[in-house]
């Protein structure tokens, strides 16, 4: 697989619209309410972007081979946390484990973090699938008045191949 982190600004809004639409993704993702089109994918993309310009990290847009297939990466979260979000495709939910490696390089290696979190919706039963990637329970918390599981990996914790 060949995977290249990029900025969502070069990614064509169409293929944007087409994930955040699908109705699969949509269904992990509590926050997402109403339709996405356009002008929802312009602002998203602008907000996305103003991570990078504001604090100097943000999400990427990953491409598998050459194709779109989600946006993920670190996101400041409240409490000065990066939090690491990542939204596949579908056809591409088999990548996640290499993908979130490849942004946990770049959380404790380019931007040097201490630790990492991940936000879950109860809902998810993906506990089992970060915990394989080193995180441990850390709480909740609220966004938006929805609740989230914390997880947390120090870079002292994460395991290495």
């Amino acid at each position: 697989m060949d995977l290249q982190l990029t900025r969502l600004g070069g990614v064509d809004p169409a293929d944007i619209i087409a994930l955040m639409s699908h109705r699969a993704v949509r269904r992990h993702m509590p926050l997402a309410e109403g339709a996405f089109g356009a002008a929802e994918c312009a602002a998203f993309v602008t907000a996305k972007e103003a991570l990078w310009r504001d604090h100097g990290y943000g999400p990427w847009a990953f491409l598998v081979d050459g194709e779109f297939a989600g946006w993920g990466g670190l996101q400041p979260e409240d409490g000065g946390d990066a939090d690491l979000a990542l939204v596949l495709h579908p056809r591409f939910w088999g990548h996640g484990r290499a993908i979130c490696a490849r942004v946990l390089d770049e959380a404790f290696g380019t931007f040097r973090f201490d630790s990492v979190t991940i936000l879950l919706p109860p809902t998810r039963r993906s506990g089992h699938a970060v915990a394989r990637l080193g995180f441990r329970t850390d709480g909740e918390t609220s966004i938006e008045g929805r609740r989230f599981l914390r997880f947390r990996l120090h870079s002292a914790d994460r395991p290495r191949p």
